[in-house]
């Protein structure tokens, strides 16, 4: 059941009117329910039970404190990129041995912050990677555990810019070059080598790459058995999609059941990374229209939401659906909507169809995952505030910026 439902034709998230968030809070907002974030995780944890496991959530997708938090309270571990990632993930309460470090361009900074707390796993991308955290390792008299990130070369299927496994993408080590790269590694005094990564590209919605991915790694991992190099661990990543309008993904049971056979015989912990998955139908963008713009060859509703706020549109060309809070009886026409930020590809929705009126709320659906945390201060716009409801109650977990701090730390020439 969804979390953001109609209650006497008003849209909620859980017991609490979308109308009063906007009220109370202002727009844009960006709203995020806790009941779905927990279900969403433990649709990944039910089905692992009795296999040695970790979900650890994919902190790009939507870096906030309380949704953190929530997930952290349920016993997720957590992905992150970057040195920013790992100290709010540690903020936010996180144990670091539950802390997989992935990303390409790990600075030494970096790798002495994460060594220092303890984490479970560096997923090292490159041959280069691997020489610079063991010289790390050995300054600080620690030993670094590592597993390799490597590219099967799989097709994912999908957007081209969220595609990571093919051997034209940046991330991960070729998968011809992993197993002398494992032995160069073996070999370094200041390495463990205790797990394989593969991560092939994100909002899927064919589990057949997966399982392709995971033949040409679990190949791997018996080749390196042979050699004497066992693993513990296995990560098998993320990416698995949602639904924004008309998608089929599978379900989570649909996606793990397939791998978890060819696993069960093995005596590897199993590492997921979903991002998207947990966090992407867990929230809403509110933003109220401004303006209507009508004319002879599109009809513009300009809302006080931007490009800056909800990049995705703009990037990928991605279609969220746009519903109004409160409906509205009217007549209903194609509605491009757009926002105030001064580009021609400023647009969150084309071709809605809608009965609008100046000073309506619109709820911009399934924006729990890579909006905020992707949202920007382009044409010096303030960045929204964040809620997070829980039952009956809602919470401001994140309050709107303000103009002057974001010139803050800028000063006039003397």
């Amino acid at each position: 059941m969804s979390a953001f439902a109609r209650n006497e034709g008003i849209l909620h998230a859980e017991e609490v009117s979308l109308a009063e968030i906007a009220e109370r809070f202002g727009t844009p907002c960006w709203v995020y329910s806790r009941r779905a974030l927990e279900a969403a995780l433990e649709e990944f944890q039910s089905e692992l039970i009795g296999i040695e496991s970790l979900v650890c959530y994919a902190v790009k997708a939507n870096s906030n404190l309380a949704v953190l938090d929530v997930l952290a309270r349920r016993g997720a571990g957590f992905d992150i990129v970057s040195g920013g990632e790992l100290k709010r993930v540690l903020a936010a309460g996180a144990d670091p041995r539950k802390i997989v470090f992935s990303g390409v361009g790990k600075t030494a900074a970096e790798m002495r912050l994460a060594l220092r707390v303890g984490i479970v796993c560096f997923n090292v991308e490159s041959a280069a990677e691997v020489d610079r955290l063991d010289t790390v390792a050995g300054e600080l008299g620690k030993v670094a555990p590592i597993s390799l990130r490597v590219n099967p070369d799989v097709d994912a299927r999908t957007h081209p810019y969220v595609s990571t496994g093919l051997k034209e993408n940046k991330f991960g080590v070729a998968y011809e070059e992993a197993l002398p790269l494992y032995r160069h590694a073996a070999s370094l005094g200041n390495l463990h080598v205790c797990g394989i990564d593969c991560h092939i590209g994100s909002q899927l919605l064919d589990a057949a790459p997966f399982v392709e991915a995971l033949d040409k790694i679990l190949a791997l991992v018996d080749q390196l058995a042979a050699e004497g190099i066992a693993l513990e661990h296995i990560d098998l990543g993320g990416g698995l999609g949602i639904r924004y309008r008309d998608e089929a993904p599978p379900a989570v049971s649909d996606y793990l059941q397939p791998m978890l056979a060819k696993l069960r015989q093995r005596r590897l912990r199993v590492l997921l990374e979903p991002g998207r998955r947990l966090v992407g139908n867990a929230g809403v963008l509110l933003t109220r229209v401004e303006y209507l713009k009508p004319g002879d060859v599109k009809n513009f509703a300009i809302v006080d939401a931007a490009m800056n706020d909800l990049a995705r549109p703009a990037l990928y060309g991605s279609w969220h659906e746009i519903v109004p809070v409160v409906p509205r009886r009217g007549r209903v026409r194609p509605w491009e909507i757009v926002g105030p930020v001064c580009e021609s590809g400023d647009f969150l929705g084309r071709g809605r169809e809608l009965a609008l009126a100046a000073g309506d709320l619109l709820a911009v659906m399934s924006a729990g995952a890579y909006s905020m945390s992707m949202s920007s201060n382009y044409n010096s716009r303030p960045r929204a505030a964040e809620v997070m409801v829980d039952g009956r109650q809602a919470h401001l977990v994140r309050r709107r910026e303000t103009i002057e701090e974001l010139y803050a730390l800028e000063k006039r020439m003397p």
